[in-house]
Order: structure tokens, then sequence, then C-alpha cells
């Protein structure tokens, strides 16, 4: 892996010591600047978990991706840096229960403490979290939480008003990429699946985030939201290009 065309990427030129700071700043690095998208299914593109072609489309072509993608390219970066980093299997929680092992891919990252980082779950925590830490977890105005029971951690959120959810229950089995490759598979092509069901592109901002979800874009702000109705593909063009940087696809 080229390591600088990495960090050149995600515009990251801080320290590469492999500590919890390190880790912190890379992560954030990563949230703000490569994109939660499924363009690539809605383009009858195949999305193949090989780290030379992630890096070739995340890296060289400047895209984005969704969790396996991400996380799993993440991964690779962390262990060129000498991070102590596994790939775990998440479940996540629909309508109150959990989906199927290898629905989502999260990485814990083992250092004097242990992190759980996750780049590839959309609008989420952008600093990673301490996996031990029973208390609340906050960021942004938002309040993350990890509990354990046995050998089942579960990561949940709260936004205010609202109350605690569940986002989704993982284990610290380690895991290889090759391990999701049947559901990265079945997140391409079922019609179950929410990737197959509409263009999603989302990137997390300084004091917010921007998505654009099929036609509409939506911007917040520190608390304001704004939203607007694109009339063309030509529009959507350009917006993918101005908010995130997407110039070909």
């Amino acid at each position: 892996m080229d390591v600088d065309a990495y960090l050149h990427r995600i515009g990251y030129t801080g320290s590469r010591t492999p500590n919890a700071e390190t880790l912190c700043r890379l992560h954030r690095a990563h949230m703000l600047t490569v994109p939660f998208e499924n363009l690539d299914i809605h383009l009858g593109r195949p999305i193949v978990l090989d780290e030379g072609l992630l890096f070739e489309k995340i890296v060289r072509q400047r895209r984005g991706g969704f969790c396996y993608e991400l996380n799993g390219l993440f991964a690779a970066l962390l262990r060129q840096l000498q991070f102590p980093v596994i790939l775990l299997s998440a479940r996540v929680y629909e309508a109150g229960k959990p989906g199927p092992e290898f629905d989502h891919m999260a990485l814990l990252v083992q250092l004097e403490e242990r992190w759980l980082a996750d780049v590839g779950f959309g609008d989420s925590f952008i600093d990673p979290l301490r996996l031990d830490d029973p208390g609340e977890q906050n960021q942004r105005s938002i309040g993350y939480r990890i509990e354990q029971q046995g050998d089942v951690w579960t990561m949940m959120e709260r936004r205010p008003p609202a109350d605690w959810t569940v986002t989704y229950q993982f284990n610290l089995e380690r895991r290889q990429l090759e391990d999701f490759s049947g559901m990265c598979h079945w997140h391409q092509h079922s019609s179950e699946s929410h990737f197959t069901q509409k263009r999603i592109c989302s990137l997390a901002t300084p004091n917010g985030r921007v998505s654009l979800s099929e036609m509409k874009l939506i911007v917040t702000e520190n608390r304001s939201r704004r939203e607007q109705v694109l009339s063309t593909e030509v529009d959507y063009t350009a917006t993918l290009k101005t908010y995130f940087g997407i110039e070909s696809r």
C-alpha cells in the first residue's frame, strides 16, 4: 500500500506513531474526507473485497464506499502504520432486531486501551470509542454507549430528545476480509437491502453533515437543516463534485 497517497487522500499530515492520539486523528480525518456511498451498486459495478481494488477506488479515484470497503481499507492502513487491528462482524438492528452475521464490519484497535473504530456506518461517531468504558461517550451532541453481556457487545446511541437506541451488536472474534464477501454480495443485489433501494452519498463536516439521498440534498450545520430537491442528473453530478469531491463515477 502507498501509505503516503492514502494519508494525502484524507488530508492527514500528523504523527504516524501507533497510539490513541494518532488513531483518533486518523479516524476523524477519514470521516471528514471519504464519503459513505453506494453509487457503484446503482451503476451495476461489482464491489469486490480486495485491498488493491479498494485502494484504487477510494484513494486513486477519490471515491467513497460502504462499510466493507471503508473499514476494510482503513484497517489495512492501520496495519501498515503498525496498529494492532482486527475486523469485527456486527449485526445491525432494524425494527428492534439484529440482522445477520457479517451485516456490518467494524474494527477493534488494541492499544493501551481497546478502541472501537468505524469509518463505515454513515452518520455515526466521528472519533473512535473506548470499548471498555461503560459510560456515555459524547460527540457533537450525540451520546454513545457500549454495553457488554458475556461475549456480546452492544453499541447504542442517543440523539436528544430521543432515548437510547441500539445500532448494532458484535463480538470480538477475529475476522478476515473474505468472510464478509457473502453479505457484501447480498447487499449489492438483494431487493431487501437498503443499499439497492436508493442512491446515497453522505459525509461528515466540521459542524454537521451533508447527504445526497437520490435527488434530495440535505445539509445540517450547527443543528440547522437545509434541504434542496435537485431537478436533473446534471445537477446531481455537479452536487457530487461540489460537496463530495466525486468527479467521475
